[in-house]
């Protein structure tokens, strides 16, 4: 797994630095495209190919196509008919275009009322969802603030257990899932404040429940406090988490208490648009299920 891009804080602004037109072409690797090609041929056909159709419309050899197609196959990305022998493509594929699907919904309904808690704030925002046992942030809204909390959309996170976003999550898993979850992402330290130990993940998840929204204080990144909560569908379901980010010089307790009221508060306005509950309005462990 790829370690997380940490946020910075950082003083004055900086502009992302522009591509280089110089620079060489990627290389690409030929099996991925074989198989991406494979899948697009796949999904343009409306009852499945088989695997001589498939070799010959990708000018491929019989093996390299049976090889690509067991590969998948073994993925849930494609499936096969018992009677015909033709392949079409699996679930696998479809759960992911659900995700990606709520992730868009997501973000469309999440964003005006990020985008005002950014104003009021003028503090760092992030919205994250958890894809499969990862982390990923699908939106940042930079702070107003010259010195401030600098991130970026670095995709996925092995740091669910030592952010805000990450534990807006966790706490409302069923213990076993949550277990699993951590670790097979470890319990990565990240700073001397990290959360190291099972025990008191789990406490500090009790206190998430309690409070209504989760606190990463300076557990991923020195000099960077997190205020963050979850965010439910119309089935109760955690569809995501978003949290406010500011330097510790700004993290009086008046301050933190302002924040800690208003992500509450858009946590409730976001869950509430999507016919769901906030994590304020949750009983103290009352489990809800997860996408």
């Amino acid at each position: 797994m790829k370690p997380a891009k940490r946020a910075s804080v950082a003083t004055g602004r900086s502009s992302l630095d522009s591509s280089n037109p110089d620079r060489p072409a990627r290389r690409k690797i030929q099996s991925v495209e074989r198989a991406l090609s494979l899948l697009e041929l796949l999904a343009e056909a409306a009852d499945g190919v088989r695997l001589n159709d498939i070799s010959n419309a990708l000018n491929l050899n019989v093996s390299t196509c049976h090889h690509l197609l067991r590969t998948m196959m073994d993925r849930g990305y494609v499936a096969q008919s018992g009677k015909d022998r033709a392949y079409f493509l699996g679930n696998k594929v479809v759960e992911l275009s659900g995700s990606r699907i709520r992730q868009f919904n997501l973000a469309e309904v999440a964003m005006p009322d990020l985008r005002e808690l950014n104003r009021r704030t003028g503090e760092t925002v992030h919205l994250a969802v958890l894809q499969g046992d990862e982390l990923v942030s699908i939106a940042v809204l930079e702070s107003h603030h010259a010195v401030c909390v600098v991130s970026s959309l670095s995709g996925k996170s092995d740091a669910i257990h030592a952010t805000a976003t990450g534990k807006a999550i966790l706490a409302w898993l069923p213990e076993i899932e949550a277990d699993r979850i951590i670790t097979r992402a470890g319990m990565t330290r990240f700073t001397d404040n990290t959360l190291t130990e099972r025990d008191a993940l789990m406490e500090e998840f009790r206190l998430v429940r309690r409070n209504g929204f989760a606190v990463d204080r300076e557990e991923f990144q020195p000099g960077v406090i997190c205020i963050g909560a979850a965010i439910r569908d119309h089935a109760g379901a955690v569809i995501g988490s978003f949290s406010c980010s500011l330097p510790t010089m700004r993290a009086n307790k008046s301050h933190l208490r302002s924040i800690q009221t208003d992500v509450k508060a858009v946590a409730r306005v976001i869950s509430d648009k999507l016919g769901g509950v906030s994590e304020a309005d949750m009983a103290d462990g009352y489990l809800y299920k997860t996408n």
